[in-house]
């Protein structure tokens, strides 16, 4: 207690001497406005001249509040320590020793403030927010002394709470740039392909995850929103009210117009009807979905419409939900889950005309729902009054929920993201396995050339089944239900009503005409030249067939794969798939860039050389709704810039006349910027082109597929190193992280 006595008695002692020493005041006067003009640099210049008066005034007003927070301050109980702790028991009594005070009120803009009174104040802060850290007051952020410049006349309670605020480790972070600093050092990412991999056939030691999110329940309409049929309004029951509402949601869409979407839709639909609305619903034609159409259109419209602090609501709960669910644990790491919602019930629509267009997609329920995670995980819980279909320990597998869907009864996944070490590590080794291939195919080609001549059919089908997968990177087409999907073949699946032989065509010989619906019910239209010997095989299986029959009757994938794995430890069709489609880029990219091109000419090429892969693999798509549109823009974009080069050439010539005319320094820097401006404009004018071919060449191509599923990074990372091409003109944020591994480890000399 004589440490803490001892130490009020010295802080009373000090406000005295202050307060009633103004003389002492005036030696430090000059020294506090020299520090000032040094540490504040915008200037005190309007503080100096305020009133003496002024702050005389406040000084007592502070002094007395300062008195009656040293009484409440004598009395606490935890005094003595917290002085010990912070270091500000002093015993000397000379007024210099209180210059980082002094330091602290000049940089606030405080010139004629009780120094020493100050200097307790400080110990209270520091005391109560900042232990162990006393050298923390004699920082001062040049923002905190600008705004306390413009609350000089603000009430003295508001600052006391105010400073110590600014002065948390967070916020200061927040004030002198924090959030730059944690820009600019982002969080190390996990180098996995730098450590050693399972060898035991394990994906994981340790899974800990929260499960799905299922969708909300149905909302029933409002009572103003009617159905009719056959002119009348009817009021549907729940479950057939919810599946109308799905139609509904697609009126302007072209699937509604497709008969087969309308049967299956009308069948399903049926199903979830009373008994009374079934033998009133008899046509589909009859039914008027317009109200409840025009009722999401305006949702749409509305949620469009939303407050920016309405969206940022909405966002935020998207992102605790992403938080929560969206998140993993695998060996000790946080890993991105790729979707972990459960699709909403809706129609089905599939691709191309696939034959169960419109058929219902039920709701997926939690006892639908298998769960996959470590034994000695905390156990993702179930919605309140509902369990789990199962609960494994699988670390042979890479999913964490699985179910089964109603329209194919395939099984769907949800898996980790593309960005994972689950997913990348699959992906570098499916490069690996393609880079392989490259080392022994000219002896699997010898083989297959030399099996069309074999004494057995069921060999020369294969070798010929073998050469299409190869020269045409055919998928090899997997057996299935007759009926229960759409009419799609690979290779193996081939029938006689697919192909024609023609031998001579277009002035070439030996030419098979293709045409059938590949995968995802995209059509497969090809003419191709063929050597004598396949195209001999060929008219030797059609022999004696029907249209529907198989062109390979003697194949089937499996025999085709197990024949694969003896040419090649890991090959499949799909890797065959993958080793064409990566070496074209490769020998598409050496031969269509070149060094003279700008990046934006190098970029079309890269995109022309991918687009050569996506022709071989068949990555086709319809052209996008707004392609019209957007070249229309695109075009009026040209034009606009043309007459902008007009103008700058016509100014430019303008500027060269009179430089010959005025001979002086003016008219030749005029010259050079009017040369600029028309450089300038010809660069602009050329991206613009260059970008109307792109999407032109583009319109029906999709480019996405082969780049992210069978073009290796690692080319595409070493083309870009090697040109100076930027990485994010080839790879979005998405896929650059998907993409990492190839990032790091790939330099400009990789070859595949």
């Amino acid at each position: 207690m004589s440490g803490d006595h001892a130490h009020k008695h010295h802080q009373m002692e000090s406000e005295s001497l202050d307060y009633n020493s103004h003389k002492h005041k005036d030696k430090h006067k000059d020294r506090e406005h020299k520090r000032e003009r040094d540490n504040s640099k915008n200037g005190n210049s309007e503080h100096r001249s305020s009133s003496e008066k002024k702050h005389r005034e406040k000084e007592k007003e502070q002094l007395k509040r300062k008195e009656k927070q040293k009484e409440e301050k004598f009395h606490s109980s935890d005094v003595k320590y917290r002085d010990k702790e912070n270091g500000f028991v002093r015993q000397d009594s000379d007024v210099h020793h209180f210059s980082p005070s002094i330091k602290v009120e000049e940089d606030n803009g405080y010139h004629h403030s009780i120094k020493h009174e100050k200097s307790l104040k400080r110990e209270r802060d520091e005391d109560d927010r900042y232990k162990h850290k006393p050298k923390k007051v004699k920082v001062e952020n040049e923002k905190k002394v600008k705004k306390r410049k413009q609350e000089d006349d603000s009430d003295y309670e508001e600052r006391e709470e105010r400073k110590p605020k600014k002065r948390t480790k967070e916020e200061k972070k927040v004030t002198t740039g924090g959030k730059k600093k944690v820009k600019n050092e982002p969080e190390e990412k996990w180098k996995w392909w730098e450590e050693e991999r399972y060898t035991d056939g394990s994906k994981w030691k340790f899974l800990e995850h929260k499960g799905p999110v299922f969708p909300p329940p149905y909302e029933p309409l409002p009572g103003h929103i009617r159905f009719y049929y056959d002119g009348k309004a009817m009021k549907l029951s729940p479950g057939a009210e919810e599946v109308a509402t799905f139609y509904a949601k697609m009126l302007d869409h072209e699937y509604t117009t497709k008969d087969i979407f309308r049967k299956n839709f009308f069948k399903d639909w049926r199903k979830e009807m009373t008994s009374e609305e079934k033998s009133k619903i008899t046509e589909l034609k009859k039914c008027d979905f317009t109200e409840m159409h025009e009722y999401f259109k305006a949702q749409s419209e509305a949620r469009k419409q939303l407050s920016k602090e309405e969206k940022q609501k909405t966002k935020e709960e998207n992102e605790r939900i992403l938080q929560e669910y969206g998140y993993c644990v695998m060996d000790n790491h946080r890993e991105r889950i790729g979707n972990f919602r459960i699709e909403p019930p809706g129609l089905f629509r599939g691709r191309g005309d696939h034959p169960k267009m419109g058929k219902l997609k039920r709701r997926i329920r939690p006892e639908d729902i298998i769960i996959n995670c470590s034994k000695d995980s905390v156990h993702p819980k179930p919605p309140p009054g509902t369990r789990w279909k199962e609960v494994r320990h699988d670390n042979k597998v890479t999913w964490l929920v699985s179910w089964t869907e109603n329209i194919q009864g395939s099984i769907k996944y949800i898996m980790l993201n593309p960005s994972s070490r689950i997913k990348g590590e699959k992906d570098w080794q499916k490069y690996e396995t393609a880079r392989r291939l490259k080392k022994c195919v000219e002896r699997i080609r010898a083989q297959y050339r030399e099996d069309w001549r074999s004494k057995e059919m069921r060999i020369r089908q294969r070798a010929v089944a073998l050469y299409f997968i190869d020269k045409l990177a055919l998928r090899a087409g997997n057996e299935k239900d007759e009926g229960e999907t759409a009419d799609t073949v690979g290779c193996c699946s081939l029938r006689v009503e697919h192909i024609k032989l023609y031998p001579q065509l277009d002035g070439q010989d030996y030419v098979v005409e293709f045409d059938f619906l590949g995968k995802d019910s995209i059509r497969y239209y090809n003419k191709i030249p063929v050597e004598k010997r396949v195209f001999k095989n060929l008219q030797l299986f059609l022999e004696n067939k029907q249209s529907e029959d198989d062109l390979f009757d003697r194949l089937n994938t499996s025999i085709l794969n197990k024949h694969l794995q003896e040419l090649m430890d890991g090959l499949t069709a799909k890797v065959f798939r993958t080793y064409n489609a990566s070496i074209t880029l490769q020998q598409q990219l050496k031969e269509l860039t070149s060094p003279d091109e700008n990046i934006p000419e190098k970029i079309l090429s890269y995109n022309r050389a991918n687009r050569a892969v996506a022709l071989l693999c068949n990555h086709q798509r319809a052209p996008p709704k707004t392609f019209e549109k957007s070249m229309q823009n695109l075009q009026t974009k040209i034009d606009e810039k043309k007459k902008q080069l007009s103008a700058a050439k016509k100014e430019h010539k303008a500027a060269k006349a009179d430089a010959k005319r005025l001979r002086d320094e003016k008219s030749k820097k005029a010259v050079e910027m009017k040369k600029k401006a028309v450089q300038r404009i010809s660069e602009q004018l050329m991206k613009l082109e260059v970008q109307a071919t792109d999407r032109e060449e583009n319109k029906q191509i999709a480019l996405g597929t082969s780049k992210l599923n069978y073009l290796d990074p690692r080319i595409s990372v070493a083309w870009c190193k090697k040109w100076g091409v930027p990485i994010e003109k080839i790879y979005n944020k998405t896929q650059r992280e998907k993409f990492a591994w190839a990032i790091d480890m790939a330099d400009e000399d990789f070859e595949f």
